[in-house]
C-alpha cells in the first residue's frame, strides 16, 4: 500500500535520503511526514529536491482538463509571469492574488485591479486580493468558492511560490477541525505532488505542485540567497533621484545603468534586506560581467527584474540592466 506525506504529497520511501518522500524503514507504516517536511517545519532545514519541470507541467495540464472549480494564484510581486500561464481551463477560475500585505500600504487594492483588467485579457469569474499571512480577505474567497464550486473538489494551481500551501493552512485554520497542515517554505518546488486536503463536508481542497519559471531569479538559487531575496515584510519603497550615468546596484545580484540626458527618478521595490547603492557608471565595472539587456522605456514604466524586483521609472529612459543569463527581465506600464 502506497502512503504520501501530507505536508508535501511525495510518495513514501525509505531507499534514498537525498529523493523526494524519504522516511527511514522504521516509520513508514506510521509516518504522516517524510524526514525534508519533518526537517523544514521543526529546524528550517531546506532541502531541495530536484523533479522534472514536465512532471510539474503534465499535473498542471491535467488540472486543466477538469471541470471543477479552480483558484489560480498569482504572487503580486511576479504578477506577469504568473498570469501568463492562466489560459485554456475548462473549469471556472477565480484569479487569486496573493502575499498583497508585502505591498506599501498605500497601494489601492482598486488601482491593481484595474491594472490587471487593463493588461491582461482574463475569463475568470473575479479577481480576488488576499494575504494568507493577515488573514486578509478569506472569508470574501470562501463565500465566492461556495457561491461557485462545482462538487466538492476545488483545484489551486499557479508557479512555484505563488502561496498555495500557505492560502490551504490559512483554510485549514479558519474553516477546518482537522489539525494537519501542507508544508510551507521559501524555497521553490515545496509541494511535489497533488495533496487533497478535506476542509469539511462541503470542500475538499485540490494542492498541486508549482509550476517552475527557469526565467524566475529564484531558480537554482541557494537558500542563503532565497533567504534575503524573499520579502517577510511590507516593503519600503527606495526612492533615488538619478542624474545622467548613475548606476543602481542592487545587492550583488543586478545593476541599472541610466545613459539618459535628464535627471529621472527611480523607486525600487524589492526585500528589505538586500542593499541598494548609487555609483556612478563609469567608475565602476562591478556586476558588468553579468548579460546585459538594453531598453528604451516610456514615462511611467516599470523594469522588472522577474523574482527580484521591480523599478518604477518616472520619466523616459535609456537603460543597460545586468542580471544573471536565464533570469528574464522587461517593462511594464507602471503597477503602482
Amino acid at each position: 500500500m502506497t502512503k504520501k506525506c501530507i505536508g508535501c504529497g511525495a510518495l513514501f520511501q525509505s531507499d534514498d535520503p537525498n529523493k523526494e518522500g524519504y522516511v527511514d524503514s522504521c516509520m513508514l507504516k506510521k509516518a504522516l511526514i517524510c524526514r525534508r517536511c519533518f526537517r523544514i517545519k521543526n529546524y528550517g532545514d531546506y532541502q531541495i529536491i530536484n523533479k522534472s519541470e514536465s512532471d510539474y507541467r503534465k499535473i498542471f495540464d491535467e488540472v486543466k482538463k477538469e471541470k471543477k472549480l479552480v483558484l489560480y494564484l498569482c504572487d503580486i510581486l511576479n504578477i506577469d509571469n504568473d498570469i501568463s500561464e492562466l489560459k485554456g481551463f475548462n473549469g471556472s477560475v477565480i484569479l487569486v492574488i496573493t502575499k498583497v500585505d508585502l505591498l506599501p500600504k498605500s497601494v489601492k487594492e482598486k488601482k491593481l485591479c484595474d491594472y490587471i483588467k487593463k493588461n491582461y485579457d482574463l475569463n475568470v469569474l473575479n479577481v480576488i486580493f488576499i494575504s494568507s499571512n493577515k488573514n486578509y480577505n478569506i472569508d470574501l474567497l470562501m463565500k465566492t468558492i461556495l457561491k461557485n464550486k462545482v462538487g466538492n473538489e476545488i483545484y489551486l494551481v499557479g508557479n512555484t511560490n505563488a502561496g498555495k500551501s500557505s492560502l490551504i493552512n490559512c483554510l485549514i485554520k479558519s474553516y477546518s477541525d482537522g489539525e494537519s497542515f501542507v508544508t510551507t517554505s521559501i524555497i521553490p518546488a515545496t509541494t511535489i505532488d497533488v495533496i487533497k486536503i478535506k476542509l469539511n463536508d462541503d470542500i475538499t481542497l485540490i494542492d498541486t505542485p508549482g509550476i517552475i519559471r527557469k526565467d524566475n531569479f529564484l531558480y537554482n538559487e541557494k537558500v542563503n540567497v532565497i533567504k534575503e531575496i524573499s520579502p517577510k515584510a511590507e516593503i519600503k519603497p527606495r526612492t533615488y533621484q538619478m542624474k545622467p550615468n548613475q548606476s543602481i546596484i542592487i545587492g550583488n545580484y543586478a545593476r541599472i545603468d541610466y545613459l539618459s540626458d535628464q535627471k529621472n527618478s527611480f523607486t525600487i521595490y524589492l526585500s528589505n534586506a538586500i542593499k541598494v547603492r548609487r555609483i556612478n557608471v563609469n567608475t565602476s565595472d562591478y556586476l558588468k560581467n553579468l548579460k546585459v539587456s538594453n531598453f528604451n522605456t516610456k514615462p511611467r514604466n516599470d523594469i522588472v527584474i522577474s523574482g527580484l524586483c521591480f523599478c518604477k521609472i518616472t520619466c523616459a529612459a535609456k537603460l543597460k540592466v545586468y542580471t544573471e543569463e536565464k533570469v528574464s527581465v522587461y517593462k511594464r506600464d507602471n503597477l503602482i
